[in-house]
């Protein structure tokens, strides 16, 4: 059996599928007939005020989508050209994205703080039109903006005006420390977008994203998205919605992250056993990921080639911007059983790799 490092996705022991079930049941009850037809093209409206309320901002900047990601799509649609800048590493799929929207790509320093933002001033260009950042438990690496960061990096938006979009996926789904406010807070939500997912909390399958936008910019994607899907996925959507009203989100919560911070601990508990001393990996407070940086002439990539006859998989650093020795280890998918096996087999492939020629 093939123990998964690679799949950023909640276990299954995580889904709160009868609670989903019951909910949809109880959506389709109450509101079918809106739910199963043609709707708001921005979203299932009480969901969307929800959202706002959470956020404390007007329901018409809330714009609700199939996942964070499609999110980012629609907004580089609505951003004029110009260089994105990202974090280095950053999550894959935006940096293959903006690859085919034939988007210039700006990279800025990462480190166990998160942004560099003193990087971010020295790479910084008038004529760039985004700042993609994962702040809070960052994938790949795992890493948070410190506070300090955070405010330094809102007091740079606000004098250089550049448009962040702050995409946080991961924020609700800490095992320890204390939470930090969102740079989209610190900032006052003017320049910075807000993204989010219920993937991470709730049920990636739901496939329920946001985005929280000035209202000016709701309305200009709004026949983006009208032409795109017509109608956004109503009934998952009001399935999320009548989760949320019931009051089921911190149960679900509290299990997600007890079930994923035993993951986590083994994840540590193994590399300390079995790679200390021969590589170097961080303390993630929550998420999905940790980052695994491996003596420097080992190549992740020749690695994974053998880990996969192995029966073991990751996702090498280079595919996230990353240097080729790092790698990208998920704790999300797999049982701390699977886990600590999956490190020993690992450990003792990298032990017996060949030296380089």
């Amino acid at each position: 059996m093939t123990i998964s490092f690679a799949r950023g996705i909640p276990s299954p022991d995580c889904l709160p599928v009868e609670e989903l079930a019951d909910c949809a049941q109880a959506a389709l009850r109450r509101d079918g007939a809106t739910i199963l037809s043609y709707g708001s093209t921005l979203g299932y409206t009480p969901l969307r005020e929800w959202i706002a309320e959470r956020h404390g901002v007007g329901t018409e900047r809330v714009v609700v989508t199939n996942g964070s990601l499609q999110a980012f799509h629609l907004l580089l649609r609505a951003l004029p050209a110009g260089r994105v800048l990202v974090e280095r590493p950053t999550y894959d799929r935006p940096r293959k994205i903006l690859g085919e929207e034939g988007r210039e790509l700006g990279e800025v320093a990462l480190d166990d703080e998160g942004l560099d933002v003193e990087a971010l001033a020295q790479t910084h260009e008038d004529g760039d039109v985004l700042l993609y950042t994962i702040p809070t438990f960052q994938n790949p690496t795992g890493s948070t903006l410190s506070l300090e960061r955070r405010r330094r990096l809102a007091a740079f938006v606000r004098e250089r005006s550049l448009p962040v979009l702050e995409d946080d996926p991961y924020g609700l789904v800490r095992f320890e420390g204390e939470p930090l406010p969102s740079v989209f807070e610190l900032e006052g939500g003017e320049r910075v977008l807000y993204s989010s997912s219920f993937s991470k909390i709730v049920a990636p399958g739901v496939r329920v994203g946001y985005a929280i936008v000035p209202a000016a910019l709701a309305a200009e994607l709004e026949p983006l998205v009208a032409s795109t899907y017509i109608t956004p996925g109503l009934l998952a959507q009001a399935t999320v919605h009548e989760f949320l009203r019931r009051g089921l989100l911190d149960a679900s919560l509290e299990r997600v992250c007890g079930l994923l911070r035993a993951r986590r601990d083994s994840m540590l508990e193994a590399l300390d056993q079995h790679l200390g001393g021969h590589a170097r990996w961080n303390r993630p407070e929550g998420g999905y990921f940790l980052w695994l940086e491996l003596p420097g002439e080992v190549d992740a990539a020749e690695l994974l080639v053998r880990a996969s006859e192995a029966g073991i998989t990751f996702v090498p650093g280079a595919d996230f911007g990353g240097a080729p020795n790092s790698a990208r280890l998920a704790f999300s998918f797999v049982s701390p059983a699977e886990i600590a096996a999956g490190v020993e087999r690992l450990a003792a492939l990298l032990t017996a790799a060949p030296a380089p020629v």
